[in-house]
């Protein structure tokens, strides 16, 4: 029996093929939006395939000179076509779309996988017009695009920018690792904000107390209270969101330390899985017979506060250095000491703190464990007494017993392990 020769395709065929393929892909969504818009076109089916294999033509033939030649001429003829229908408004996208067509045919015949991936793309914004334009006009809020602006800049501007190494005495402050986790802070408060703006309603003060819980959890304990205050029909569900915000501390503190110190984190895991599950089923007790909310829907503001960012940044910088220093003079205790007073402010904070020293090699792993549950219980301090002032009796009566049974998991899961 003869061998079967495998099939090998002439690379050329491939990206002649890729290259129809996109002009047909972005020439079907340019032909259906013509169709709907009921009037005259500078480019359709038709124009766009010829145009993407004219760009794969000219690279295969030309080079990139032929390739720059081909995308400047047919500039020019949509240019010409533009002008002629200036009047009428028509607007640009077609026109751009053609001649990205062009170097998207070009690109196929060296890298065929990224065309792809850039003709798929531009069919997607093409053909998300409707939606993008409800989006940016009715639903993104100035605030919110404040926001994004103000998260890119620190992501993309002022984090490469900073140095990743110490720069204090003691070998503690990394201002890279500190803005890493003030932008993961940032990052996820705008995802609970996302969050609550796509719910609304229909899951009421629980979902937005598990999304207000990546913000702060004790602030946000702090506002249930006020809000079982102020309406008694409400408690149930302000009960049940104060207690989901500490399933969001124990999530968002699981990646905090995941970016900090993967060695930490799995020493943490039973404590938090532990926590977080018991947070989770006792909410659940106040969530069974949850009554919509009127009041409880959501209105655009802040996806996250830069002030609190900044401030989270300071102290984890003073918790850094205040365990440093207390590390090296008093050992292990001084370390607790200092994560104790940090978990009164913030526990995430005091957390990062531990998890860096251990990270840089100034703590094991597995000395992290106690500061990190020490913080945890001081921090659960500052919410029992948040509640009792903000919420009154009764609502600490039922908040309460919650935060000591999370707590109280949370010692339980790291003794068992």
């Amino acid at each position: 029996m003869e061998a079967t020769l495998p099939v090998t395709l002439d690379p050329l065929f491939v990206s002649f093929a890729v290259a129809l393929g996109i002009g047909l892909l972005i020439g079907t969504e340019r032909e259906r939006r013509k169709a709907e818009q009921q009037r005259g076109s500078v480019a359709g089916l038709r124009t766009f395939a010829i145009a993407s294999l004219t760009g794969a033509v000219a690279m295969v033939a030309g080079g990139v000179a032929l390739l720059i030649a081909a995308s400047l001429a047919i500039t020019a003829l949509v240019a010409v076509s533009y002008w002629s229908e200036r009047e009428s408004d028509p607007g640009l996208t077609t026109e751009i779309a053609l001649v990205s067509t062009v170097l998207l045919g070009g690109l196929a015949s060296s890298q065929p996988t990224l065309a792809t991936a850039g003709g798929v793309a531009v069919t997607a914004l093409l053909a998300a017009r409707s939606w993008l334009h409800r989006f940016v006009s009715a639903v993104l809020t100035e605030s919110e695009l404040r926001d994004g602006l103000i998260f890119a800049a620190a992501t993309f501007i002022v984090l490469p920018l900073l140095p990743d190494s110490a720069i204090d005495p003691f070998g503690a402050l990394n201002p890279r690792r500190i803005w890493t986790v003030v932008v993961l802070v940032m990052g996820i408060s705008a995802v609970g904000y996302v969050a609550v703006r796509v719910f609304g309603a229909r899951f009421g003060l629980p979902i937005a107390g598990f999304a207000s819980g990546f913000i702060s959890s004790t602030a946000t304990i702090g506002a249930m209270g006020s809000r079982a205050r102020k309406a008694a029909a409400g408690m149930g569900p302000a009960v049940a969101g104060a207690i989901l915000s500490t399933v969001s501390t124990v999530i968002q503190m699981a990646l905090v330390l995941a970016a900090t110190s993967l060695a930490v984190l799995q020493q943490m895991t039973p404590a938090l899985a532990a926590s977080g599950i018991a947070a989770a089923l006792y909410a659940a007790i106040f969530s069974v017979r949850l009554r919509h909310d009127a009041d409880a829907e959501a209105q655009p503001g802040r996806a996250f506060s830069l002030r609190t960012a900044l401030f989270f940044a300071a102290t984890l910088a003073v918790i850094l250095v205040g365990a440093a220093v207390l590390g090296e003079g008093f050992g292990a205790a001084g370390v607790i000491v200092a994560a104790a007073l940090g978990g009164l402010v913030d526990t995430h904070s005091a957390a990062i703190a531990v998890a860096t020293l251990a990270a840089t090699g100034k703590l094991a792993p597995t000395d992290t464990v106690l500061p990190i549950l020490i913080a945890l219980s001081t921090n659960t301090l500052s919410k029992i007494v948040l509640a009792l002032a903000s919420g009154g009796p009764a609502f600490a009566l039922r908040v309460v017993p919650g935060l000591v049974i999370v707590i109280a998991a949370a010692w339980l899961g790291a003794w068992l392990s």
